[in-house]
């Protein structure tokens, strides 16, 4: 007579060359999450009504995880590996100020090319100016000290700024 359950029926998917997953000695209160092959309390997962357990497939650092991936490619069409070998080809520095750490991809709005890796300030800068090469022209004029107002010349003579 053979013995039936979990451990019979690993032993015959093994025999079978069937990849079987390790039965893994949880304690009361914890979960295994297959992705990272640790055990966690249940405060590191979130929850999920429709599971059998209440609990979702994925610890929530292995969740954010696969968030990010996933937005890179719905978003710029790009992997992490890539965005990584941009950082490094970048120096892992800011594409603009060569200074901040580059952490935010920059992309054309009306393309959506991505251009390079950006610090905070400088893709929020970019934001601000709406993409706009003429305006940040001004404004790096501006800054040098080349104000953009015309000057008066002679009565009724104005000079404008090169």
């Amino acid at each position: 007579m053979a013995a039936y359950g979990a451990a019979h029926y690993r032993r015959r998917q093994a025999t079978r060359g069937k990849v079987v997953k390790e039965k893994v000695d949880v304690p009361s209160g914890h979960k295994l999450c297959r992705p990272c092959g640790e055990v966690k309390p249940h405060s590191e997962w979130h929850k999920n009504a429709s599971a059998s357990d209440g609990l979702s497939t994925r610890c929530k650092a292995c969740k954010a995880i696969q968030g990010r991936a996933g937005h890179l490619k719905r978003s710029y069409g790009i992997t992490e590996a890539e965005r990584d070998e941009m950082i490094t080809a970048q120096g892992g520095v800011c594409a603009i100020c060569q200074e901040g750490l580059a952490e935010h991809v920059d992309h054309d709005h009306q393309t959506g090319r991505v251009r390079g890796v950006l610090c905070f300030s400088c893709n929020a800068a970019l934001g601000q100016f709406k993409d706009r090469p003429d305006v940040m022209r001004r404004a790096a004029a501006y800054v040098e000290g080349n104000l953009w107002k015309p000057t008066l010349v002679a009565q009724g003579v104005y000079r404008q700024p090169s």
